[in-house]
């Protein structure tokens, strides 16, 4: 006579009749690790909706309405659909402000570029005070942004400014920076370049720490000389570093408005208006602000931003396949 044990509490009996323990459930610590992982991403995506996705709904609606002071703080604007991008598009200043914002942009760019790397390559060299002179070259990128615009409208008025006085002790006439049509975006395209460079700097002389001094050696055992040993190795190494660098800076320049609206409030007339300044002035700058056709600018700053944005992901995944 056999007798039958009780199984203990958590054991399975088998065919053979031999009580097994059952293995523990994972399900409970597969669903708190979720739980744990969403507690983290949690922060970041509200962040995400309050900062990023909340302002640009409410951008995209008010471009698509017709505010006013009194309807913006009532919330009864009327739906009008693409009317504000028609009166962007056709008014007299959307030209001249296209046409400023891709010089601006563009000028920019090239000349914070190709500075910002002459000077990495040059610090690269680690020679003696190299890093006090580095440190130095930050300054401009440290200071408030509204303290470098008053900075150098200070230094180009027209009758005390430093550098016509510098002008005109060589002999050579005074000229209106910030007041002649002719010069007032070239005045605030030399002070967006060199606040700039910093930047550039930084990123492109980070880039070359991360290039194996071997290349080099095996270069100069080829009889490179150094600009072959810049455009053969340094440039192509840098490529992915120079990329990030230009996208950073385009979608930064593109927005600039403090600089601009510092040193020339966009004018004299619309000279050195860009869409950025344009955006402000409709919005802010007047008695009688006009909130839609505001937000439509903003709405078209955007846009050739995130362009530029694609342009450069697919490139890179091209890039990433080959």
């Amino acid at each position: 006579m056999t007798t039958t044990q009780a199984a203990p509490r958590g054991a399975v009996r088998g065919e053979d009749g031999v009580a097994h323990t059952a293995a523990p459930s994972r399900a409970p610590k597969r669903r708190s690790g979720q739980w744990a992982a969403w507690a983290f991403l949690a922060p970041v995506v509200l962040y995400l909706i309050v900062f990023y996705a909340f302002p640009l709904y409410r951008n995209i609606e008010l471009s698509v309405r017709d505010y006013t002071v009194r309807s913006f703080v009532q919330g009864d604007a009327p739906f009008v659909g693409l009317d504000n991008y028609v009166k962007v598009f056709q008014s007299p200043t959307f030209a001249p402000a296209i046409l400023h914002t891709g010089l601006f942009t563009v000028i920019s760019i090239a000349f914070q570029f190709t500075i910002g790397m002459a000077l990495a390559v040059f610090f690269h060299q680690n020679f003696r005070l190299s890093a006090t002179l580095r440190a130095l070259f930050l300054v401009p990128w440290l200071l408030p942004l509204i303290v470098s615009a008053s900075t150098w409208s200070w230094m180009l008025n027209s009758d005390s400014g430093v550098v016509n006085a510098l002008l005109e002790a060589v002999g050579l006439p005074g000229i209106n920076w910030l007041t002649s049509p002719d010069w007032a975006l070239t005045s605030v395209i030399i002070a967006n370049i060199w606040i700039g460079i910093p930047f550039n700097l930084v990123i492109l002389y980070s880039g070359l720490q991360n290039i194996p001094t071997e290349l080099y050696e095996a270069a100069s055992l080829d009889g490179a000389n150094g600009w072959q040993k810049f455009w053969r190795v340094t440039f192509p190494l840098l490529r992915p570093v120079s990329a990030i660098t230009l996208l950073l800076g385009l979608i930064y320049t593109l927005k600039v408005f403090d600089i601009i609206w510092i040193m020339t409030r966009g004018g004299p007339g619309t000279s050195s208006t860009t869409l950025a300044t344009w955006s402000y002035q409709l919005g802010f700058a007047s008695t009688l602000p006009d909130f839609s056709p505001a937000a439509a600018v903003g709405n078209v700053l955007i846009v050739i931003a995130l362009v530029f944005g694609v342009i450069y992901i697919r490139t890179q995944r091209k890039q990433d396949l080959a």
